[in-house]
């Protein structure tokens, strides 16, 4: 069986230098091999061919029969890396949390750790009649013991305004 590692190498490896980054990298049992990019300025179908072309020549057909496909990762695909929080500052996002909870705001930062998202929310001031709206910043992260702040996934949200 071919390893994943091994195709992440080849595929990293073909990236050096550009805008583009690994999603994921997936072998099946049978050879199936699926390779998930993304890019900071997006990806083109050129990119996930010369990508497939570089990991095809590189990979021995007459010693092991496998499969290849390469394909972006989709825009309404869940994040699975760093990079795709960091490519999407400043966008609308919902961050679902182990306690089952689904929160909206614009992704206002991403590091290795955690990520927060900034949102308007109407609550009432000591002293005041009328709610009034507040700016709000909440943070969230890759490993919490805490399952209402720990990131199940992450989605953009899809507006055509």
């Amino acid at each position: 069986m071919i390893s994943e590692n091994k195709i992440k190498e080849l595929v990293l490896a073909k990236i050096e230098g550009t805008k583009l980054f690994v999603v994921d990298v997936k072998v099946s049992p049978s050879n199936n091999i699926n390779i998930l990019i993304d890019g900071y300025e997006g990806v083109s179908i050129t990119d996930c061919m010369n990508i497939s072309k570089d990991v095809e020549h590189k990979l021995d057909g007459e010693t092991q029969d496998f499969e290849l496909e390469v394909s972006s990762a989709g825009l309404d695909a869940p994040f699975l890396v760093v990079e795709q929080y960091q490519k999407n500052l400043g966008r609308e996002v919902k961050v679902y949390t182990h306690d089952g909870k689904k929160h909206e705001g614009e992704l206002t930062h991403a590091d290795a750790d955690k990520i927060e998202i900034t949102y308007q929310e109407k609550v009432r001031i000591d002293g005041r009649k009328k709610k009034e709206q507040v700016t709000q910043v909440d943070e969230y992260f890759f490993e919490n013991e805490n399952s209402e702040k720990k990131i199940k996934d992450t989605k953009v949200v899809i507006s055509f305004k």
